[in-house]
């Protein structure tokens, strides 16, 4: 059985229950975007300034190739995502809306979510027996999709 498999697995004992499955198709795309939010609202370095490149940007190179490596179709729907949210957040500086702040705020309702979820499942989040599965959130809601255009992952 592949690594993806394994992990997809894992991951999926954790979310049987169509409540915890919804709320986790809402939240985990939403923290994947605010992480990056967040991580782009960082100041960098003035080096790293003038060839416009955020640490959102920085971070989403060994992400994506960890993606990659896990699987061809996830790596490239995890690329569409994070293209996705850097799209999402050029729209909410272009709307005057602070990055930082409104990430923090979706980041933390986004997480309570995530736990009442966890809550009504009756299971412990899988991140917190292996931090990869921070990851790994991302790729599972991807399968999801990518299953149901019959596209293999």
């Amino acid at each position: 059985m592949r690594q993806i498999e394994q992990l997809l697995d894992r991951y999926s004992e954790s979310h049987r229950n169509k409540t915890n499955i919804l709320i986790h198709a809402i939240a985990v795309p939403s923290i994947y975007f605010v992480t990056l939010g967040l991580l782009y609202a960082i100041p960098v370095p003035q080096w790293l300034a003038k060839f416009d490149v955020s640490w959102a940007h920085v971070i989403s190179i060994p992400v994506l190739y960890y993606y990659f490596r896990l699987s061809g179709p996830i790596g490239a729907a995890m690329t569409l995502l994070t293209l996705a949210c850097f799209g999402g957040i050029a729209l909410l500086e272009n709307a005057g809306i602070s990055v930082w702040q409104f990430c923090l705020a979706l980041f933390i309702v986004m997480w309570i979510l995530q736990f009442v979820g966890h809550k009504i499942e009756g299971k412990k989040p899988s991140f917190l027996e292996d931090l990869r599965f921070l990851l790994v959130g991302p790729a599972w809601w991807w399968v999801h999709w990518l299953k149901r255009m019959n596209i293999g992952y």
